[in-house]
């Protein structure tokens, strides 16, 4: 059965050009605190414009493995990337308020292909039109787009007026996606698609965007835990026991 992280999202804003400021501070505390032993196996630090995406990868959901705790250096984290990451939305009061809120996911029946990519997009959104982008997207997953394109997952989030959509993908498929879509060559189906979410959904700069991967956030900083693997979890789970004869703080670090 393929292995999906649970994947949690933060949104903030971040001053433009400071990811070489904002990268290293994860990369040193990842490197030495080992997130892992507290559930984080892997995270992608991305940005937009001025947007900051932090995209936070466990074991498994928190609801179900009781494991809230933040990293170890969180203060540290905190305090380092102040002057650069500060919190978007407008009732913001602490840490828990900048993740955005998951409100559709979709993933194929069955195994996908082991080589995916995961591709992060942010677009701006009509506040509250959840229900209506989520009903877009199911449309659409209901059918062969998916298997078209080559996507193996999809999940969306929302912060006020910020959409993240984390797009998960065939990496041979989505080369090839990516080279329509650059020669203005996107298929009918997703046209239509894009067409249906126009009243919800538009760039996130209107006035610097010229084609869909300008809603592309760029990863600048990636970790994956070195030493973990879904398989190496499964093998340290106990055989059951043979029965008896006749007898489970700051806005832009979180975790």
């Amino acid at each position: 059965m393929t292995f999906r992280p649970f994947r949690n999202v933060i949104v903030c804003h971040m001053v433009p050009g400071s990811e070489d400021k904002v990268g290293p501070v994860f990369a040193y505390y990842d490197e030495t605190t080992r997130p892992q032993d507290l559930g984080v196996i892997g995270r992608y630090l991305c940005s937009l414009e001025d947007l900051y995406i932090h995209v936070i990868e466990r074991k498994e959901d928190p609801a179900v493995s009781g494991q809230r705790r933040g990293l170890p250096a969180f203060q540290a984290i905190a305090e380092q990337i102040a002057p650069y990451v500060t919190p978007y939305p407008s009732y913001w009061e602490n840490p828990s308020h900048s993740v955005a809120k998951p409100f559709y996911q979709w993933v194929p029946e069955g195994d996908v292909p082991e080589d995916r990519e995961l591709t992060v997009i942010v677009q701006r959104m009509k506040p509250g039109s959840e229900e209506d982008i989520a009903r877009v997207f199911a449309e659409s997953d209901a059918g062969d787009l998916p298997v078209e394109t080559g996507v193996t997952g999809r999940w969306l989030f929302s912060m006020e007026d910020v959409f993240v959509h984390l797009l998960e993908q065939d990496r041979e498929k989505a080369a090839a996606v990516r080279a329509e879509h650059e020669g203005n060559r996107p298929a009918p189906a997703f046209a239509k698609v894009m067409q249906a979410l126009s009243p919800y959904l538009g760039p996130y700069r209107p006035e610097t965007w010229q084609s869909p991967k300008d809603s592309v956030a760029r990863v600048f900083h990636r970790w994956q835990a070195p030493d973990w693997s879904p398989e190496d979890e499964a093998a340290q789970v106990p055989a059951p026991a043979p029965a008896a004869d006749g007898a489970p703080a700051h806005a832009g670090s979180s975790s």
